[in-house]
């Protein structure tokens, strides 16, 4: 897909907050209310913007630790990804499965509401999972999220 400028701009703007009205962006960067709506619909049907979404603040909801696990499947295959991959999203503690090349096959982000319920989790959920072998376990402590290349 072709973009200019302005549909760079709407992309930024909306990745940086996506509950902006159509008039707002508009506004900002010299377009009508339906001609920026039009732009950012072509954005949407051509696959650059994948959907809007609310980010909570983890610890506010209660869910106070963050922790990445590298996972290493004890058998590789495509059966075994597909097993996991099927178990691990059933989870609601892990919030994104990533599918990694390196030293382990998969990177989760696991929510919890403290250590007790991050190991509680670890040991009843996830080191229970078909084909998991090794896991390695790294606790959140600071986040600072910064823009990407667009926002």
């Amino acid at each position: 897909m072709n973009m200019d400028g302005i549909d760079r701009n709407l992309l930024r703007a909306l990745a940086k907050d996506a509950s902006v009205s159509a008039g707002a962006l508009g506004r900002r960067f010299g377009l009508s209310q339906p001609a920026a709506w039009r732009r950012i619909k072509r954005l949407h049907d051509a696959g650059l913007i994948k959907g809007r979404r609310v980010v909570l603040n983890a610890e506010a909801v209660g869910f106070g630790v963050t922790v990445f696990l590298g996972v290493k499947l004890a058998t590789k295959g495509r059966v075994s990804l597909d097993d996991f991959e099927r178990a691990v999203t059933a989870i609601p503690e892990v919030q994104t499965v990533q599918h990694v090349l390196g030293l382990y096959d998969y990177r989760l982000r696991v929510v919890a509401r403290d250590i007790s319920d991050f190991e509680r989790v670890l040991r009843r959920r996830v080191m229970t999972l078909p084909g998991v072998g090794d896991v390695e376990a790294n606790v959140l402590l600071s986040e600072e999220r910064r823009p990407g290349p667009l926002g």
